[in-house]
């Protein structure tokens, strides 16, 4: 007895759970597909395989279940590690690709969330098929190809083609099947792979022989899957089949000047079949203006980008392709520097008369060898000498410098020396730089002005931070980071300034830290680089969080705000100012805390509205708001209503609308909804009033009936809750219209809940009609000795359906209640072997002394009501209680159930049915009615004859 008080104790707690999370559930996903599959293999291994050929549409969709209503989104595992999916994913329901390609093959999964549990996650695998038109090419068997395939050669024919799935090849020699041990001089190789060619069938022809110059036929074959044809490719082998060959009628390398129009010519000297020409770029693709024209490629207008290696490739499918280069220089004369190098004997930086200094001068020239220097010495020219000795290259430093030593130096070698830097054949405008070498040329000082570090300055201005250069010539300044391996503003590592003044503009605080100012060797002294340090400092106000965040509260109830600072600079002397609206609340300065709260002990009307704390040091402020609102939170509207939508009328539909609220006691009691309808492309909305009893509890199901929808027209449904405050925040959703379907019958239910009753409907044929009714409502003043105290659960508040036999009802009169008609049809059409089996159940309450008949049919497509057998029967008292009945039903085409009271001899024979399923499959137990063995009633089960086709169950008007 303990173990069962533990159970059911258990029971009620997991109960409790289940009530207060009401139909909130948490996600589940399922994939259907649509788009041009060609095939769908279903939980092969545990996995989906959608099988679609290369240029169709794939279209998967994900329908989910769950409240709220998941979000769904869609990604991809690629084939390869450097496919992406669209570099995102895709947050709707369905995937859509048009015209899919091979690399967008591989695995798509729909992920389903709504913060209930574990997200739901299912996938299906897309095989993409696709079949290559095949390539031949043809080799001999030594290293080398000759100019022609002599008799004692071993020829080798390659058949390479990309595919998915894998190739069956065939090899004909003319129309005859090539095979392996069909002749002695022909070998076969099983197909290999590789990474470059793809899938590689090779045909070997030992020792050529006459009959072997032949036409030869490779037919690549994917066996017709996808509809995708085999392809075919001939090649014809003779005596003068020979490889490509070419010549290239121009120069290597081709120098030219930029402007200037080039013409490469190729020329194909051999080969048998006659092999295509083509150009290639070392740089991986030609220049857009490039013109190409029977091996002749055109640059007009050539640049420097243009320049380098260019080749032309001659192909016929026998050998190796013919490959030959040429080289495009174009002339160009570019960056021009100088460096001034004191005497390298003497450790000192600066210029002395009687000592050695080197000018050194530097520009980069294309081509290099053409490049020319010539120096100048106050504008007339120099000459080398034993005092003044030129050199037009040294060794030790890059190529394309000249430098010219000046030994002793003499009061009379102050000048200015000017390096011209020239190409030979002109064309090219000359680089000219000019040093000044006087008394006052002296190596470069740097220092930071007084007050000039630390720099303090705040967020969001401009600030020029300067180093002081001196020196004659002044040399370039480079900027770069001393504190951190980090970018300058402007992105680079390092920058330039030709002034000492480095400007930055719109400073952030990321920017604070230490930059380093060095001078450059180039445009100056040769010596070693002279650096200063500056401290910049950003100042900005507070940080903090939150920055906005919505507080939803009831009126007389607490409301608690906490705004806290995360960093700021300076950091102290912090004050903080509460205010609603612009009416100062509370101010104060920080302590040791970092945060400040501001509470509001019960919230009145006034006290809704826009509260600020900022938080303020000697840059400014920094805000965090807080929005208090007794606005009510948006309705979650519910989307797994069950047979929704019904019609009663050729031209009318109704559609059961369902929600639930979203935290329904943050702010005060929901007093009414307002609902909002209007038809899609219209501005008007029809709005109404649906009021609340009562408390709304979380997770309780709303319902209201929308009626009297055109069809087909589409609606959009706006809904807004209404609180003493006000408005609260609206949710939309559309309702489209679609022919009354039903699910699956083993999701098929009705308990009777809701009005159109699972659109069940009343025989027009009949005596009288069944009634809606729940113990509450039910008037039993006149028959207290019969029918239910409660629906099946036991709740006086749940419906049920039953007949009154009260008067003007006589003994014999008849009440006929009818199902939706179901249609079933068969999963796989292809492997019949018996008819589809469903368990239909129902609750039957049949209490009082004057207790008729409750039948059960099931009538079928082409018959009449009059012509169905029963497949279940009862008749008499059975107590004061429900029962269940469950009966195997094995349809032979569309059908219908249908539920037959029969009045027996007075008033206390009501009866009633509840909680009517049909699930697929037998049922679990033996179709036989549980009180068969009591005497004084009669029951029958009839069961229809088995047929030889499957249907899929769905609702629809016949």
């Amino acid at each position: 007895m303990d173990g069962i008080i533990s159970v059911l104790g258990v029971l009620t707690l997991v109960l409790e759970g289940i009530s207060c999370q009401g139909v909130y559930a948490p996600p589940t996903v399922r994939i259907v597909h649509s788009g041009h599959a060609c095939n769908v293999e279903e939980e092969r291994y545990s996995e989906r395989v959608y099988t679609i050929r290369e240029g169709e549409t794939l279209e998967l969709t994900c329908l989910v279940t769950g409240h709220p209503r998941p979000q769904i989104r869609w990604t991809k595992t690629a084939g390869s590690v450097s496919d992406r999916f669209q570099d995102s994913s895709v947050f709707n329901e369905t995937l859509h690709i048009a015209k899919i390609q091979r690399h967008q093959g591989g695995r798509y999964y729909c992920k389903a969330e709504n913060g209930l549990g574990s997200p739901a996650i299912k996938s299906m695998r897309v095989d993409v098929y696709y079949l290559d038109e095949p390539v031949v090419t043809v080799h001999q068997s030594i290293g080398e190809a000759k100019e022609q395939f002599y008799y004692e050669r071993t020829v080798f024919l390659r058949c390479v083609a990309n595919s998915n799935p894998p190739i069956r090849y065939s090899w004909y020699r003319g129309r005859d099947v090539l095979s392996q041990g069909s002749d002695k001089g022909v070998e076969i190789y099983e197909p290999f792979f590789t990474q470059l060619q793809g899938e590689t069938k090779i045909l070997k022809l030992k020792n050529l022989r006459p009959k072997d110059y032949a036409n030869y036929s490779c037919i690549a074959s994917i066996r017709n899957v996808c509809g995708i044809a085999d392809r075919r490719v001939v090649f014809r082998l003779t005596n003068k089949t020979a490889p490509a060959s070419i010549k290239l009628l121009v120069e290597d390398p081709i120098v030219v000047n930029p402007g200037q129009t080039v013409s490469l010519v190729c020329i194909s000297t051999g080969g048998e079949p006659a092999p295509s020409l083509a150009w290639t770029s070392g740089s991986g693709s030609l220049p857009e203006k490039s013109l190409m024209k029977e091996g002749v490629l055109t640059l007009p207008a050539i640049a420097s980008e243009d320049a380098g290696v260019y080749s032309c490739i001659a192909s016929n499918n026998v050998g190796n392709p013919a490959k030959k280069s040429t080289t495009i220089i174009v002339r160009a004369l570019k960056k021009g520097r100088f460096w001034i190098t004191p005497d390298p004997y003497h450790n000192d930086d600066n210029i002395q008369i009687g000592r050695e200094v080197k000018i050194s001068c530097q520009v980069e020239a294309t081509p290099p060898e053409e490049l020319q220097f010539s120096w100048l010495k106050n504008g007339r020219a120099l000459r080398s000498s034993e005092r003044m000795v030129i050199t037009q290259t040294d060794p030790d430093i890059s190529p394309g410098t000249t430098n010219l030593d000046i030994i002793d130096l003499k009061f009379t070698d102050f000048g200015t020396y000017t390096c011209v830097a020239a190409l030979r054949g002109g064309a090219i405008p000359e680089i000219s730089i000019d040093v000044n070498i006087s008394s006052t040329t002296v190596p470069p000082n740097l220092t930071v002005p007084r007050g000039k570090s630390p720099m303090a300055v705040r967020e969001g201005e401009t600030v020029e931070l300067e180093c002081l250069v001196s020196g004659k010539p002044k040399p370039i300044i480079l900027w770069s980071r001393a504190d951190k391996e980090a970018p300058m503003p402007d992105g680079s590592m390092q920058m330039e300034s030709y002034d000492g003044v480095l400007r930055i503009v719109n400073v952030s605080r990321e920017m604070s830290g230490s930059y380093r100012c060095q001078t450059s060797q180039y445009n100056g002294f040769n010596v070693k680089p002279r650096e200063a340090v500056i401290e910049l400092i950003v100042h900005y106000p507070p940080a903090v969080e939150p920055v906005w965040q919505e507080v939803r509260q009831g009126l007389g109830r607490q409301v608690s705000m906490n705004c806290r600072v995360l960093r700021a600079h300076p950091s102290r002397v912090l004050r903080y100012e509460w205010r609603l609206g612009s009416r100062l609340l509370h101010a104060g300065t920080f302590d040791s805390r970092d945060d400040t709260d501001y509470i509001v002990r019960s919230l009145v009307r006034e006290g809704y509205g826009e509260y600020t704390c900022d938080v303020i040091n000697e840059v400014g402020p920094g805000r965090c708001t807080f929005l208090v609102t007794g606005k009510a939170y948006p309705p979650e509207f519910y989307y797994d209503t069950y047979s929704p939508l019904w019609q009663n009328r050729p031209r009318v539909y109704g559609y059961k609308l369902q929600w639930t609220q979203m935290n329904p006691s943050a702010v005060d009691r929901i007093m009414a909804y307002r609902l909002g309808i209007r038809q899609t492309g219209q501005q008007r909305w029809w709005e109404q009033e649906i009021p609340v009893e009562g408390n709304i509890q979380k997770g309780e199901l709303i319902t209201h009936n929308l009626t009297e929808l055109i069809r087909p027209e589409v609606y959009v449904v706006r809904l807004t809750p209404i609180t003493r405050f006000g408005e609260g925040d609206s949710s939309t959703r559309v309702v489209t219209y679609s022919a009354p379907i039903n699910p699956p019958l083993r999701e098929f239910h009705c308990s009777f809940e809701e009005d159109p009753v699972c659109m069940f409907t009343q025989d027009k044929n009949d005596d009288f009609d069944w009634t809606r009714h729940s113990a509450a409502t039910r008037d039993t003043k006149y028959t207290p000795n019969t029918g239910p105290s409660g629906d099946r659960s036991g709740s006086k508040q749940g419906f049920f359906m039953y007949i009154e036999t009260s008067r003007p009802r006589k003994d014999g009169d008849t009440a006929r209640l009818l199902s939706p008609k179901f249609n079933v049809a068969p999963k796989n059409p292809y492997s019949i072997t018996s008819p589809p089996a469903y368990c239909f159940s129902f609750y039957y309450h049949m209490y009082g002394k004057h207790i008729g008949t409750l039948n059960a049919f099931v009538k079928q497509k082409g018959q009449s009501t009059s012509d169905a057998s029963p497949v279940w029967s009862l008749s008499g008292n059975q107590g004061d209680r429900w029962r269940q009945a469950k009966i195997s039903i094995h349809p032979t085409a569309s059908f219908q159930v249908i539920f037959e009271g029969i009045r027996g001899p007075g008033i206390e024979g009501d009866i009633a049915i509840d909680d009517v399923t049909l699930e697929e499959g037998e049922c679990p137990d033996p179709p036989s009615n549980p009180i068969r063995g009591a005497a004084a009633h009669s029951v029958s089960s009839i069961w229809p004859l088995r047929v030889m086709l499957f249907f899929t169950v769905i609702i629809g008007q016949r």
